[in-house]
């Protein structure tokens, strides 16, 4: 399960590359109708294995798009249709199908005159337009593109007001030539609006759509697929470019040894505050913890004014990709737990945060581990009979760079005995789903160290025998929730199993808030103390529902979930079971999110701060390195002005994070994003010569 703080294109394109990436579903794909001579066909593709179709017809000045692709059992189902006006401006534009989770779409706009009116998730809007504007469809399909394209390109300065608001600009990159049934040469761009980040896309020679990439999700002209590895790439150098550049304009390295004053520093050991003191930090560690106002000659020092230094937090639930780096160590997370990814991709990225060249937290990988079948995530390793699974294991081992191995849905249950084995030999933890057709409590009796996403779990507690959870089902069926009788005994047994065991839970408590409590037109709980600071296009997308509730009774059965849901983590809590925070949305902002909620089952915020900290540290093998502020270990921690420990929330308000002794300000790194800042910047003082 898994989504990301984008919105329109990115959680078409983008939710599909990451997982998590998630853990999320429906039934395979299903082939749009056989396309004309006159249609232009584009492959969808995620790693390099098709997922779907993208069919587009152009009568006069009407667009007809059907989209639709299954990946890990998920995905939406668009029909868009588009009038273009003059300039290349939409006068009437609908959507309407099922997004990636099942919530139903039917989105319009039209332009009569100066007269703007649309309707999408969040409601009804309308705007009287005196220059030419560009309408931004919430749920549009990545076809989407070309129409924006098409009347940027028609503009002199290729940028655009938008619709409901902020503005659209077009970059061009470079030329290159592709390969297929005939040799081209395409342009690509990068189209900048009210989105977290740039979107990256190939125009023809004739400036036709030619190709949407990302560094794992492809849609692209049919017959060009060849041309999958190099285009996603492509998308791998340009992201790079950006984010190196952000890199060299906010890390702050020190030339001296930099002392940060006038600070108390949360102890993850009395999961208090210390006295008032300053912690000395030289090239990546810390050397000293003194007096608040202590100095030296030679020291750069950043005053704290008063507030609070916090160990660098983790998310341990994480799919990190290179848009969200920066971001998360923007939030203070300097450690993640990546659950399953593209290896190579992941490898790449790992490589560029750890030689300084990229912004990023220190990534502790899991070697992902899939069955094949019609449904299967596209990621990691995909096997077909025992003895391969075996195998994957093997080379997980042998490759030397992962802490654990993640089992997943298409997996057969029977299979896991000797995988968990086979990993324990070696000194491999082994975390995951509850494969398809098998139950929480036969994965506790094979060996997992540790469930994933508390709905793993409680689906074997309602679920018949014979239903199958490799589709949306898996998460359509949290509407049982609400009749389970939690003392049951089979509910009873399983939370016995994990105790006797000794297994963890990764409940991914904020992405379940998500799925059950968001809705059309209300904003996402989770986002409420910073949706204000966001883009235009996450602000909308932050009230669009996630499930498809038609009726009072589905809105009942959800929000009884949910509740069910937090009850369960509570018996966990009291039972003793280990729960660790991970997200499976990102991380950066909604880490603070996924941390605020176990407040509700009884965690103190210093006990939240301490797992989050000093124990997923140790959990991971890292604690004698990170996980607290003391002299040795590296300089990862952040600043905030309040105390965390009497208010959470605290942790929201970011004024420095700083990983290996490099220093970056928050301030300085969200207007590339798009958000406005949310504190000051720390007087920094350099030393005298």
């Amino acid at each position: 399960m898994k989504k990301t703080l984008t919105a329109s294109l990115g959680i078409l394109a983008l939710a599909a590359c990451s997982s998590s990436p998630t853990d999320s579903e429906t039934a395979p794909a299903i082939a749009p109708e056989a396309a004309t001579p006159s249609d232009m066909v584009y492959t969808i593709l995620v790693s390099g294995t098709k997922i779907g179709d993208m069919v587009v017809t152009e009568a006069d000045d009407t667009i007809s798009v059907d989209y639709e692709y299954r990946n890990n059992g998920r995905g939406p189902t668009m029909l868009e249709t588009v009038e273009i006006g003059e300039n290349g401006i939409p006068v009437s534009w609908t959507v309407k199908g099922n997004s990636t989770f099942g919530n139903a779409i039917n989105e319009t706009f039209t332009l009569d005159g100066s007269s703007a009116s649309w309707t999408d998730s969040t409601g009804d809007g309308s705007a009287e337009i005196t220059e030419p504007s560009m309408y931004i469809a919430q749920s549009g399909t990545p076809y989407s593109l070309a129409v924006y394209s098409d009347a940027l390109l028609a503009d002199p300065d290729q940028s655009l007001p938008a619709l409901p608001g902020g503005s659209l600009s077009l970059q061009k990159l470079e030329d290159f030539p592709v390969s297929g049934p005939e040799e081209e040469t395409v342009t690509s761009y990068a189209l900048i609006g009210p989105e977290l980040d740039p979107t990256y896309f190939l125009l023809d020679d004739q400036d036709d759509l030619f190709a949407l990439i990302s560094p794992e999700f492809l849609i692209v002209k049919e017959g060009y697929e060849s041309e999958d590895v190099r285009l996603r790439e492509k998308a791998v150098e340009y992201s790079t470019a950006r984010f190196e550049q952000l890199q060299a304009d906010t890390a702050h390295s020190f030339d001296a040894p930099v002392r940060i004053t006038n600070v108390r520093i949360f102890d993850p050991n009395t999961m208090d505050l210390t006295p008032p003191a300053s912690v000395l930090v030289d090239g990546e560690r810390i050397v000293s913890i003194d007096a608040a106002g202590a100095s030296a000659a030679g020291e750069y020092v950043i005053d704290g004014a008063g507030g609070t230094l916090v160990p660098g937090l983790s998310d341990m639930h994480g799919h990190m990709g290179q848009d969200a780096a920066m971001q998360n160590l923007a939030a203070g997370v300097t450690f993640v737990r990546d659950m399953g990814n593209d290896n190579d991709v992941l490898g790449d990225l790992i490589e560029k945060i750890e030689a300084g060249t990229l912004a990023g937290p220190r990534i502790v990988r899991s070697s992902f581990i899939e069955g094949k079948s019609p449904y299967n995530s596209n990621n990691g390793m995909i096997v077909t009979s025992q003895e391969e699974a075996n195998d994957a294991v093997r080379k997980s081992c042998e490759m030397g760079v992962f802490n654990q191995i993640k089992i997943y849905n298409s997996m057969k249950g029977e299979w896991v005995p000797e995988m968990v084995d086979l990993a324990h030999e070696c000194g491999l933890r082994v975390a995951g789903h509850v494969p398809a057709f098998s139950r929480a409590d036969t994965m506790i009796q094979a060996g997992y160290d540790e469930l994933t996403h508390i709905n793993q779990v409680m689906l074997g507690w309602v679920l018949d025998a014979d239903e199958d959870t490799r589709t949306l089902l898996r998460l359509t069926a949290l509407q049982r929730l609400p009749k389970l009788d939690l003392s049951s005994d089979a509910v009873q047994h399983t939370l016995d199993l994990m105790v006797e065991n000794d297994v963890a839970i990764d409940p991914t408590f904020a992405i379940h808030e998500s799925l059950l409590l968001s809705r059309n037109g209300e904003l996402n709980p989770g986002m409420v103390d910073y949706i204000d600071n966001m883009p235009v296009g996450v602000q909308r997308s932050a009230r669009q529902a996630w499930s498809n509730i038609e009726t009072p009774e589905d809105d009942a059965a959800y929000a009884g979930a949910f509740d069910q849901i937090t009850e369960t983590l509570q018996m966990m809590k009291d039972r003793g079971i280990l729960i660790l925070f991970g997200t499976d949305l990102g991380g950066a902002l909604t880490l603070h999110r996924e941390l605020e909620l176990y407040q509700t089952i009884g965690f103190t915020p210093g006990e939240i701060l301490r797992r989050s900290t000093q124990d997923a540290a140790d959990y991971l093998g890292m604690g004698d390195e990170v996980g607290s502020i003391e002299e040795g270990k590296l300089a990862d921690f952040f600043l905030i002005q309040g105390n965390p420990v009497e208010d959470l929330k605290a942790i929201k308000t970011i004024r420095m994070v700083m990983k290996d002794g490099v220093a970056y300000f928050p301030t300085e790194i969200y207007p590339s994003f798009g958000i406005e800042p949310f504190t000051d910047v720390p007087v920094i003082e350099a030393p005298e010569e």
